[in-house]
């Protein structure tokens, strides 16, 4: 394994600056709160994926609701939230039927609401990641095939009885992964996110999976992985954290006593691919440019975590 140095550096320097953005917005703290010209200007995921607004959307309005869900409709309205990503479908959705367990789930009637909503302009996906897209059930849109996607899983596979029965992070990634529209990081957000809630509780440490935009950032911090796979690099900084931000003197300041965890680290690299972009032109990839300036937003956030971190 050989490390491009001042790359695999900056992987750590962003890593804990960017945590400290996210603190000194907590704390109130008025902009700027870095110094960092590239860090001001785009806008960049939180080192801990947790902290992003959609996932903070999920566990406040998905998850940990006043009402109490069974094991079953919580792997279902995980599900059904992610495959679009958009807090604004989930409401609509949710004003629509008042309630989003499989009882209520009904392909056409979810599909004329959702229809209705293209029709007046409104966007259903969030554009964070382009969730995988094609005809595989037969219907021109792909909101209906998503949708036909959650009849095939839930009411005629009853997955969800499956992913109970999961012991690992892994065995439930491999039966999302089984699904058509679900590729290999879709299926590893999704078990993420299943895991944030307390009807399964698998190890996080155990299993990780790259994404496009990870295995771009591990090419530019390494010249050479040895022997070493995409995912072996995300475990390998994982590991290394403490002594790295301890070399660079580097004070991270953790979510309690929690480190990164390794789909945290999977998804530093995806943000230092980004960063590279502007900070070290010569290194190319298929993506030259960051899509998006950082525009503050004017909601505050009331952060919460899975409850079972509090045992941690």
């Amino acid at each position: 394994m050989k490390k491009r140095q001042e790359v695999y550096d900056l992987y750590w320097y962003f890593a804990s600056e960017r945590q400290n953005i996210f603190w000194k917005k907590v704390s109130g703290e008025k902009a700027p709160w870095t110094s960092d010209a590239i860090l001001q200007e785009y806008k960049f995921c939180n080192s801990y994926r947790v902290n992003d607004r959609v996932s903070q959307y999920l566990l406040k309005n998905v998850i940990y609701t006043e009402k109490a869900y069974s094991k079953e409709d919580m792997i279902f309205r995980i599900i059904l939230f992610k495959l679009f990503n958009k807090e604004s479908t989930w409401e609509l959705l949710v004003n629509h039927f008042k309630d989003i367990t499989l009882s209520t789930f009904d392909l056409e009637k979810y599909s004329k609401v959702l229809e209705n909503a293209i029709k007046n302009g409104i966007k259903i996906y969030n554009d964070a990641y382009i969730s995988c897209a094609n005809k595989v059930f037969g219907y021109n849109h792909k909101h209906d095939n998503h949708l036909a996607l959650l009849q095939k899983m839930f009411l005629e596979d009853n997955m969800q009885n499956k992913i109970l029965k999961c012991k690992s992070m892994e065995e439930a990634f491999c039966i999302l992964k089984s699904y058509p529209l679900i590729g290999n990081f879709m299926a590893y957000q999704l078990v993420t996110d299943i895991n944030y809630s307390d009807v399964v509780n698998f190890r996080e440490d155990e299993f990780t999976v790259a994404g496009p935009g990870s295995i771009r950032g591990i090419r530019k911090c390494f010249t050479d992985k040895g022997a070493l796979n995409n995912e072996d690099i995300i475990k390998y900084m994982y590991e290394h954290q403490e002594e790295e931000f301890k070399r660079l003197h580097l004070d991270f300041k953790r979510i309690g006593n929690r480190p990164l965890q390794l789909i945290d680290c999977q998804n530093i690299f995806c943000e230092l691919d980004k960063y590279c972009r502007v900070a070290f032109p010569n290194l190319k990839s298929n993506r030259k440019k960051i899509k998006k300036k950082y525009t503050p937003k004017r909601e505050i956030i009331e952060y919460i975590y899975p409850k079972k971190w509090e045992n941690e």
